[in-house]
């Protein structure tokens, strides 16, 4: 009777003198170097297919802006500044009226939230503006000069979009604080609408410090559909300057100039709101 001989399993269990397979870790290195390879390839490939003294010549000739820097800070964004926090004041104080009419326990308040927030949350933000100039002057004659002229129409059509956006981020905040807070206020004697002052909007501020600050930055530049209102050369803000001196100049780098602008403001304030974020996270 003869024996049937059994080869030795290798370390891993695999059978001696057999090729094992690729493990996992070594096929996502692989995958991963070829990923690199295939992206500098493609950066190779359009940095040595660029027209390079073009794209500085249409891009990045700054002489194209002699005589304008002046302008571009004291005026464009300086405008663009004013017009942002104008919007953004009137954004936060109806942002909060409305988030706390979304909570109320009044059916009709509730009601007209949630029209609102759908309204001004669905249409775009340049026809509100547009509506706000040109169509509310004929229902309410009294917008057609309002004090403040294009900075109040800015106020409240931007205002107006931020606070259906807000509304929502605010609410969102009041439920993320604990229920036990307004309880223990009341317990004490406080009535609801001082518990909420004083204990609730408090601590959901600074739970949605990060998406207000977020908020902050888009509606920074928001605020270049300024243009579609016909500002005035003292009203201009960066989008309408980059463009204007642009096509006197026939040369892109006014618009180039004007994004950097954009970005000196949206950056650090984007490193805030990451910095806020992680330091929530950081807390939780």
């Amino acid at each position: 009777m003869t024996e049937t001989t059994k080869e030795p399993a290798g370390p891993a269990g695999t059978v001696s003198g057999r090729p094992s397979g690729m493990s996992p870790r070594k096929k996502q290195k692989i995958s991963r170097g070829v990923q690199y390879a295939v992206f500098v390839i493609v950066v190779l490939a359009a940095a040595f297919s660029a027209n390079w003294p073009g794209i500085s010549e249409q891009f990045f000739n700054f002489a194209k802006l002699e005589g304008t820097y002046d302008k571009l800070v004291t005026v464009a964004l300086k405008n663009t500044i004013v017009f942002t926090l104008l919007a953004y004041v009137v954004a936060m104080a109806l942002g909060l009226v409305i988030a706390l009419m979304r909570l109320s326990s009044a059916a009709p308040y509730r009601w007209f939230a949630v029209v609102f927030i759908e309204i001004f949350r669905g249409l775009p933000a340049l026809l509100i503006l547009v509506s706000v100039a040109f169509v509310l002057p004929v229902a309410f004659p009294a917008f057609a000069n309002p004090p403040g002229g294009v900075y109040t129409q800015v106020a409240i059509g931007l205002g107006l979009v931020g606070a259906a956006y807000m509304a929502e981020t605010i609410r969102a905040g009041i439920q993320a604080v604990p229920k036990g807070q307004l309880e223990a206020a009341r317990s004490l004697g406080m009535s609801q609408g001082r518990a909420m002052i004083s204990i609730v909007i408090p601590q959901a501020f600074r739970i949605v410090i990060p998406p207000l600050t977020n908020e902050l930055v888009l509606m920074f530049k928001d605020s270049s559909l300024v243009f579609a209102l016909g500002v005035t050369a003292n009203e201009i803000e960066l989008t309408r300057f980059g463009e204007s001196i642009s096509i006197e100049k026939v040369n892109a780098t006014p618009i180039i100039a004007a994004g950097l602008a954009y970005l000196i403001i949206t950056i650090p304030l984007g490193i805030v709101v990451r910095r806020l974020e992680a330091r929530q996270a950081k807390a939780r």
